[in-house]
């Protein structure tokens, strides 16, 4: 899609772009959350891991993991500070990414983004995602 924004923004909910980078592929939507959204991760990941992030701009930003086609932690906080019952590993990465959610998500699934295109534009490719229920 050479305009993704010249859509009407609901019926744009189904566009994401798709980048290639180092260590596999970064699945955005500048504006809306269909990549973070439980049915897209849970197909993206079939033998292969993922980080949804969703910079939500009302609650801040919010994260979810999924491994193989399956839902393993939801509700995070990516970039924010570590929490109770962190491993150390999950203690480590707080520290290093602390307000820094798009380095934690991208560092979490193995992703080596080598400038900023990936995250801000433009996407190699803009693709529809099948009708389905996502949530």
């Amino acid at each position: 899609m050479d305009d993704p924004y010249g859509y009407d923004m609901d019926a744009s909910l189904r566009i994401v772009g798709v980048t290639t980078v180092p260590g596999g592929c970064v699945v955005t939507q500048p504006w809306g959350c269909a990549p973070q959204m439980r049915g897209v991760l849970r197909r993206l990941t079939e033998g292969t891991v993922c980080y949804g992030l969703y910079a939500n701009p009302k609650s801040g930003n919010q994260g979810s993991i999924a491994r193989n086609g399956a839902i393993e932690a939801s509700d995070l906080h990516p970039g924010g500070g570590p929490g109770p019952g962190d491993t150390a590993d999950e203690v480590l990465t707080a520290y290093l990414y602390h307000y820094r959610a798009v380095a934690c998500a991208c560092a979490y699934a193995g992703l080596r983004l080598t400038d900023r295109r990936a995250v801000v534009g433009p996407a190699d490719v803009w693709v529809e995602l099948p009708r389905r229920d996502h949530r």
